[in-house]
């Protein structure tokens, strides 16, 4: 069989490690898919540039349709980042009848569902597991390994910046600030940390996750966004006297055909496998009603994990070819989606409370949670010989978004209480 001859769009840290595990692994990759693979063409922003790899110059372009409209390119792959720009070339190449690989979940969470239906509609593959933890193989995982059961709720850790900055914070007591700054001088965190550090990132890969997990065409404006610049090396203090972790968790649960989707700072149990994932790894847990549990974990970013996804991804592309079946396993979602409201979800809540230090006051604060049917499992209070005011800790029972809206509600009218310092989930 003549070599497959595959289009690169975009040459930063993954695309290098695309070119060096393509070009490094040829007879391992030719055992796989009884052909050869030949990255033709790449499109890079100055073809002068000095770079960490051997290319040979008649191979750049600076002109992405000596790569689109190429008739010898079968596959594009597209690690180039960004959403317009990276959206129009691969509709461009989907109409061309060019199989795609992409590692960009900012494009598959805000129009996978157009680039799917084109692909469809030209008979083509679109595969996508590098968009989410990197080297983890969540979305095969999902599509294939999970087809025979009905998945109720995926739970992971998908954001390494966060989850290195939260893993400092706990292991050295070190402030949030002091972190993110060590953060983006190690490159862990990028000059501006926004995407990251307030959850956008996580959101648009539980968008993915969900809407492969739960069959339902999620949408990014359906994930429930919070992120970690408000947590403070305090709450991590008080989460592990209790025997908890901080952890950015994105959490999607389905209950009779009812799903929410979030990415939140959780207290998780340190007995939960998840408590122990730290730095920039990433860790996805799902829930089979058949299998039960099951953990997923590696590396979430870098060149050659995410190069690794995305080269598997490739070697799918070419079986497809050789059997002849590109554009028959296009993910549509199938169910209609209904979300939950505040009264459909519920979980376990960690709170910190500054009240007065007064007798009466944990009688008050009790009677309020009953007032809205909260139970309450555990209420600490600590001495803190730094804050005059006396420090109340309750983890709650299994309570409902909307009953503990109206008990924070309440807090907020309570003289006695000055401040509700912090409420987080509580899983495992």
């Amino acid at each position: 069989m003549k070599p497959i001859k595959v289009g690169l769009l975009g040459l930063g840290t993954v695309g290098t490690g695309v070119v060096r595990i393509v070009e490094g692994h040829q007879q391992d990759l030719e055992s796989q898919t009884g052909a050869a693979l030949e990255i033709s063409r790449i499109l890079v922003q100055d073809k002068n540039k000095s770079r960490s790899i051997a290319i040979s110059p008649d191979k750049l372009t600076e002109s992405p349709w000596e790569v689109i409209d190429n008739p010898e390119i079968d596959i594009v792959v597209e690690v180039m980042g960004g959403v317009d720009l990276a959206k129009q070339y691969i509709l461009e190449a989907l109409e061309r009848g060019k199989h795609i690989v992409t590692a960009n979940k900012d494009l598959m969470a805000l129009h996978g569902q157009e680039i799917l239906a084109k692909a469809s509609e030209k008979g083509c593959d679109v595969f996508y597991e590098a968009s989410v933890a990197g080297g983890i193989p969540i979305i095969r995982t999902l599509v294939e390994g999970f087809s025979s059961d009905r998945i109720t709720k995926i739970m992971g850790i998908v954001n390494g910046t966060t989850n290195y900055i939260l893993t400092k914070m706990s292991q050295e007591g070190a402030a949030y600030a002091d972190v993110l700054k060590e953060a983006q001088e190690l490159g862990y965190a990028e000059a501006d940390p926004t995407s990251d550090v307030e959850g956008f990132d996580a959101a648009r890969k539980m968008t993915i996750l969900g809407t492969l997990g739960f069959h339902a065409n999620v949408a990014l404006s359906d994930v429930s966004v919070s992120g970690i610049s408000q947590v403070s090396k305090e709450d991590i203090a008080y989460g592990k006297r209790l025997g908890y972790e901080v952890k950015l968790l994105g959490i999607a649960e389905r209950q009779d055909d009812h799903i929410s989707i979030s990415v939140q700072p959780t207290m998780v149990k340190q007995s939960h496998p998840l408590a122990s994932v730290n730095g920039v790894f990433n860790a996805v847990y799902v829930y089979g009603e058949a299998v039960g549990e099951t953990m997923f974990y590696g590396p979430g970013a870098g060149e050659m994990p995410t190069a690794t996804s995305i080269v598997a991804d490739l070697v799918a592309v070419v079986r497809n070819l050789k059997l002849g079946i590109n554009g028959k396993r296009g993910y549509t979602p199938y169910k209609e989606k209904k979300l939950k409201t505040d009264e459909q979800i519920s979980s376990k809540n960690f709170i910190l409370l500054h009240v007065e230090d007064k007798a009466g006051v944990l009688a008050q604060i009790t009677q309020v949670f009953a007032e809205h049917e909260v139970s309450l499992e555990s209420v600490l209070q600590h001495p803190n010989k730094l804050n005059p005011k006396a420090e109340i800790i309750i983890i709650t029972h299994d309570a409902n978004q909307a009953s503990m809206k109206n008990v924070l509600k309440a807090f907020e009218t309570m003289d006695v209480v000055h401040s509700i310092k912090s409420v987080y989930r509580v899983e495992g």
